[in-house]
């Protein structure tokens, strides 16, 4: 049997913020018509490997390190001539190289000698007339942070650079064969990749004479990251693995005919997109965890959708999801946006899921544990201006008590901003009554209505402020978030809209287009619809509305639905202040 391995290039351009704009903004989504193969691929878990399973990413990460701390570029170019050395010493040690490779405060981001070449005549454009009859260099490096190409047209005889080039979102045209050494080693230490070869691949692999490399220009396209792409050819088939040459973690893997392989290469959004709509969107899958048992699947523009949920086999709801995400500016009036999230592909979202759905053990403040089943959404260029990550969460926990929860990530298009995500939640099949405590007792609601949360709302001992009972006395307390719930909330200051649910008519149980207007400050927020003309709601089927209100802020210290750019071991990652909101279902009567 003989497998052979080969290394394609795949490139990531980091984005240019753009100014927000000036008038109210049309947002008009991409439809994505992606059709995933019939093995989309897995995505990874971005582990990075230990040092015992890869000593070359060791020993990188203290050549990084070193050369950091000496302000310098990294060089490990080997068997250079004495010009080519004077070429690249001359390069990094100009002014204008080394303002080229640092941040607006001086410090420099970590960056690499890609190449030292003698000039051609293609290079003509580039250098000029300086070089004519000349043996100049073109010294070639690469800032990791920014996705950066410098270039420097240097003379090592006169001891001068001639020019100095910057080219953002562009990547050298050849990776050093160190980090191709790398890169393999990352994928071979990956247990993913282990499991699909059938056998633990190592080092040795990629050694023999029969190994054979390439390198073809792609992209990586989200993380805006230098990335490869090592292959392994098993037969007729290969084996696409991405490596993060910025993380040193793999992006994920797929299978591909050797046909197909070189008609359409395998790049980061392209795996991502075909791996979740494969295996999430529109298609259901089942949980059974801790007495709960539900399905969830990917909707095209209202988020994760829950349904059918139940507690130790008791009906709790018929459905939940997210139908919109409402921003406004306040400086600027009627200007915002309303995303939409969901699906990759076959989809109106603005704002998509990149991988599937988690779940992650939980412990509520009260001590009770749980699971949480988690969807991330985010823009193609977050956490840069005008852009936005969001996560829905669903709790469930051990005593039956449920927390339906937003999160927003930021950064949006100002420090002005209101962030009111729509949730719709359907309680299950039944005929309910429903009621808001005053401060001294229980109020039922005979109607269909709305209330807002503010200073002065009256609470229970407990933090309830609305009770959900069918005729047998059992239900739910409905706590609102007022910053208990220990995961960074402020408060919801929430609107609430209880809404008669008959099953035989669709009042936003299937998906949504977007509902209601961006900018409205009160209670047109686009549940209000269901409200007209109020219907009884005395033991009625139920669907709650709840559009909590968060404010975002950039002030130092205070910091909230906020994200940023920080330099961090040379390139840029972003630091997220989250907000969270979202109402506790606490049950009654032994639900």
């Amino acid at each position: 049997m003989t497998i052979v391995f080969l290394i394609f290039l795949i490139a990531c351009g980091q984005p240019v913020a753009s100014p927000p704009p000036t008038s109210v903004p049309q947002r008009t989504p991409v439809v994505r018509p992606v059709t995933p193969p019939a093995d989309p691929g897995r995505l990874a878990l971005r582990a990075t490997p230990p040092p015992s399973a890869a000593p070359l990413l060791a020993e990188r990460r203290a050549q990084v390190e070193q050369a950091l701390a000496r302000a310098e570029p990294l060089m490990l170019l080997e068997g250079l001539n004495a010009a080519q050395q004077t070429a690249w010493q001359l390069a990094v040690a100009d002014e204008r190289v080394r303002q080229a490779l640092a941040t607006a405060d001086g410090r420099l981001v970590r960056s690499e000698v890609f190449g030292v070449y003698p000039l051609g005549p293609a290079d003509d454009a580039l250098a000029g007339d300086v070089c004519r009859d000349r043996t100049c260099y073109r010294v070639e490096l690469y800032d990791y942070a920014r996705d950066r190409t410098v270039i420097a047209v240097v003379d090592p005889q006169t001891g001068r650079v001639h020019r100095v080039t910057s080219l953002d979102d562009a990547q050298p045209t050849i990776v050093p064969r160190h980090l191709l050494d790398l890169a393999a080693q990352i994928a071979l230490a990956a247990p993913e990749v282990r499991a699909e070869l059938g056998l633990p691949p190592d080092q040795q692999m990629i050694q023999q004479p029969q190994m054979k490399v390439q390198f073809q220009a792609t992209v990586c396209e989200r993380s805006r990251h230098l990335c490869t792409a090592p292959i392994f050819v098993w037969g007729e088939r290969a084996l696409w693995v991405i490596v993060d040459l910025v993380d040193y973690t793999i992006v994920g893997l797929r299978w591909t005919d050797l046909g197909a392989s070189s008609r359409r290469p395998v790049t980061e959004q392209r795996l991502q997109d075909d791996v979740v709509t494969a295996q999430f969107c529109d298609r259901a899958t089942d949980v059974r965890r801790d007495g709960w048992s539900l399905r969830y699947l990917l909707t095209s523009t209202d988020g994760l959708r829950i349904e059918d949920v139940r507690f130790n086999d008791r009906p709790v709801l018929r459905s939940a999801k997210l139908v919109d995400v409402h921003i406004s500016y306040s400086q600027q009036e009627g200007f915002g946006y309303s995303d939409a999230l969901g699906c990759p592909a076959f989809s109106a979202a603005a704002v998509v899921a990149w991988d599937g759905p988690q779940i992650e053990p939980i412990r509520a403040a009260n001590g009770v544990d749980g699971f949480a089943l988690v969807q991330r959404f985010r823009s193609e260029f977050w956490p840069t201006p005008c852009n936005y990550a969001y996560r829905q969460r669903y709790e469930f926990y051990q005593d039956g008590s449920f927390r339906i929860v937003f999160v927003s990530e930021g950064r949006g298009c100002g420090n002005d901003g209101m962030y009111r995500p729509v949730m719709r939640i359907a309680l299950a099949e039944d005929r309910y009554a429903f009621a808001e405590w005053t401060g001294a007792g229980w109020r039922d609601w005979t109607t269909e209505g709305w209330q807002v949360q503010h200073d002065t709302t009256a609470y229970t001992p407990e933090g309830y402020q609305y009770r959900v009972t069918n005729a047998s006395r059992h239900g739910w307390y409905i706590a609102p978030g007022r910053g208990q719930f220990n995961d960074g909330g402020r408060g919801d200051n929430a609107y609430l809209y209880a809404v008669r649910g008959d099953v035989d008519r669709d009042e936003g149980e299937s998906d949504l287009p977007t509902l209601g207007d961006c900018c409205n400050t009160d209670e047109r927020q686009g549940p209000e619809r269901f409200l007209t003309p109020p219907e009884s709601l005395e033991y009625e089927p139920l669907v709650i509305w709840y559009v909590p209100q968060l404010k975002n802020s950039d002030t130092p210290g205070a910091e909230y639905c906020w994200a940023d750019s920080i330099l961090q071991d040379g390139v840029f990652v972003p630091r997220v202040w989250p907000c969270a909101a979202g109402p506790l279902f606490v049950p009654i009567g032994g639900n």
